[in-house]
């Protein structure tokens, strides 16, 4: 009765709290989810070991592939609806947490601060870094709350396939950064009294003084901005797969799609924050002037940048069906391709990098001909025997008239690969 009334917008929240799975709020959505994968995946295991069958189809191997494909498909795409739910709960509870961590961060400059000051005394560059810190935390945590349906702080760093951006992540750090140091130059000014220190601290934002540092951040937000054009081209021109990803993750700045580590995100992450370290002890040594990055360093990051964006030219590349052959079983005579044979495409990029998912495979489609034929899922305990990434097993239809027509796969990406033509006979 207190779910009931919940529901109806009666009172009682706590009754949607705990181990509630009803998936209308956000204390459900994820434990609703979990309990959905761990169905879906008890269902594809019964399915391979051939468990949960009906008689009408049992009797056929076509029939129960089909019939398994199906019901998997559509158990899939109820867990995708989960998964889609608990990800927007996800990402509505993350403003909080980035704002936590801001501010933590305040708190733990504070405490440095007060720490280097025992015997050195407290000055006025401590205070000016600690208001100068405020007025971050406080921007910062404006933000999340104006895009808190978004990630909050990190919205704008999660790119459109739903990933954390390295390259925005990196930019979004140096600029953070540079505001924070000009802002302590600011609050200096703002307390000098004399005139020389009133003009040293001018002095101190000199282009001369700052030009590693001003290098670095043109070209980090020039990477930025530029590898988000390189990748909408590409996807565009169909020579790079992307799926949306569930959710964001941290392990985004440092892998690929399908989540095994990248080289070029690695290298430039590491980099860049070995830089930024060092210009942030810069400024706390010198806090009368930007930080004077050496040219040296500066080179190694643009370096680092010229190979971040090598990586993002090189990376993906377009389906391609190599060739296509009659599916053969032990003790089946060779023979031509008939309607209702089995045909095997062979090839590679079939499955795109973080397509994996049940829901996402049971969108590929071969063309064959005229006729749209949806590849079947045939299960096995783990995982799926097909659609593999360069290997596809679907049935020629009956509608496909005999002669000489194409095959053509249709990626959960929406990609098309190249045109292969095949012989059918009668």
């Amino acid at each position: 009765m207190a779910v009931q009334e919940a529901r109806q917008g009666g009172a009682d929240p706590a009754a949607h709290e705990g181990g509630c799975t009803c998936g209308d709020c956000p204390h459900g959505v994820r434990e609703g989810h979990r309990r959905a994968v761990a169905a879906f995946r008890v269902k594809r295991d019964e399915y391979a070991t051939g468990q949960g069958l009906p008689a009408a189809v049992a009797h056929s191997a076509s029939a129960s592939r089909q019939w398994v494909s199906e019901e998997l498909a559509q158990a899939a795409e109820a867990v995708a609806e989960r998964g889609r739910a608990e990800s927007a709960a996800w990402l509505a509870r993350l403003w909080r947490r980035t704002a936590v961590v801001v501010w933590a961060g305040v708190v733990v400059l504070l405490l440095v601060q007060a720490l280097t000051a025992i015997g050195a005394g407290w000055t006025s560059a401590r205070t000016a870094g600690l208001l100068s810190a405020v007025l971050v935390a406080g921007a910062l945590t404006a933000a999340s709350w104006f895009h808190r349906a978004r990630g909050g702080a990190l919205a704008p760093v999660i790119g459109e396939d739903n990933r954390l951006s390295t390259s925005r992540a990196v930019a979004g750090s140096w600029v953070l950064f540079l505001a924070f140091a000009v802002l302590v130059l600011v609050g200096r000014l703002a307390a000098a009294s004399g005139h020389r220190e009133r003009d040293a601290l001018i002095d101190g934002l000199e282009l001369a003084r700052g030009a590693g540092v001003v290098t670095v951040l043109a070209v980090v937000c020039g990477i930025a901005v530029l590898v988000r054009r390189v990748v909408g081209l590409r996807v565009q021109g169909q020579r790079l797969q992307k799926v949306r990803a569930h959710r964001p993750r941290a392990a985004d700045l440092l892998t690929d799609d399908s989540g095994r580590g990248s080289f070029a995100d690695i290298q430039y992450v590491v980099i860049n924050g070995v830089a930024l370290a060092f210009a942030a002890v810069r400024l706390a040594r010198r806090p009368d002037q930007l930080p004077d990055l050496p040219w040296g360093l500066a080179v190694v990051v643009l370096v680092s940048a010229g190979t971040y964006l090598a990586g993002k030219y090189a990376e993906g590349g377009r389906p391609v069906i190599l060739s296509v052959v009659r599916a053969r079983e032990a003790g089946d005579l060779d023979a031509p391709i008939r309607t209702g044979d089995d045909i095997e495409i062979r090839g590679t990029g079939f499955v795109p990098a973080g397509a994996q998912g049940a829901d996402r495979l049971a969108r590929m489609v071969v063309r064959v001909g005229a006729v749209n034929v949806h590849v079947p899922l045939v299960p096995v305990v783990g995982g799926f025997d097909n659609p593999t990434d360069d290997l596809l097993t679907v049935p020629v239809p009956a509608e496909v008239e005999p002669g000489r027509v194409d095959v053509q796969v249709v990626t959960a990406a929406g990609v098309e690969t190249n045109r292969y033509t095949v012989d059918i006979t009668e």
